[in-house]
């Protein structure tokens, strides 16, 4: 959805909101992961997305504050079996400190043209987050697709009745990297007309990138922990 002032307007903490703040490396030691918490959460980013095995310990630092945790689930390949997938996301959403879970979309059957297992796959892991009253973010690892592999996957993600198509797990290799790249993004929303929320994750490194996506209408985006204070222009 458009915003209703020109990002380069708005302050820190309405910039910081659009922000899944990405703690996902999986070298980070447990110290790490709770220092980039509770920066997250000073900001007033939307969410910190952590592996589904730190809950406990980074839900302290969102208790009662405008931030809350965006699990990622069978990340980042996708190809688990469903009944694997629904387990991982249901052991997330019970926390009240959750906010949405994402999920990778088997990528691999979307460019097998599998689409109808894809629906079906990723209806069952929509129900099972709803289920607990959370929103279901879908990446389809847009950097692995042909544009009308993309296409076709925006339509799965819309008919399996998740919230919102996603862009990349930010940990593909062998492809070029463009990630939330604008091009990108506005084939999504030509695509979507709407119908669901799309947040872009990937190669968003810069303020200009990060502001002309806001501008655009995106309703999230995922930036590592090294751009956060580039794209919030805290280096002053």
């Amino acid at each position: 959805m458009k915003p209703v002032k020109k990002a380069s307007e708005m302050t820190v903490k309405e910039l910081a909101s659009y922000i899944d703040y990405s703690v996902l490396k999986p070298e980070f030691t447990e110290q790490e992961i709770i220092d980039l918490t509770k920066d997250g959460v000073q900001l007033g980013c939307a969410t910190i997305c952590i592996n589904p095995g730190y809950m406990d310990l980074c839900e302290p630092y969102v208790k009662g504050t405008d931030t809350m945790l965006c699990p990622v689930t069978d990340f980042p390949f996708g190809d688990s079996s469903t009944e694997s997938r629904i387990q991982q996301i249901e052991q997330v959403a019970k926390y009240d400190t959750v906010k949405e879970v994402d999920i990778v979309a088997n990528f691999g059957k979307i460019r097998s043209g599998k689409m109808d297992e894809v629906v079906e796959d990723l209806k069952a892991c929509a129900q099972a987050a709803h289920k607990y009253g959370r929103e279901l973010k879908v990446i389809l690892e847009t950097d692995a697709l042909t544009d009308e592999q993309i296409k076709a996957g925006c339509e799965a993600v819309i008919a399996a009745g998740a919230d919102f198509i996603k862009t990349s797990t930010g940990f593909l290799t062998g492809h070029e990297a463009k990630g939330a790249a604008v091009d990108v993004i506005k084939m999504i929303m030509e695509v979507n007309q709407g119908r669901v929320k799309i947040k872009g994750s990937g190669c968003i490194r810069t303020r200009e990138h990060f502001l002309q996506l806001i501008d655009m209408g995106i309703d999230r985006m995922g930036v590592g922990y090294r751009s956060v204070p580039v794209v919030l222009d805290l280096n002053k």
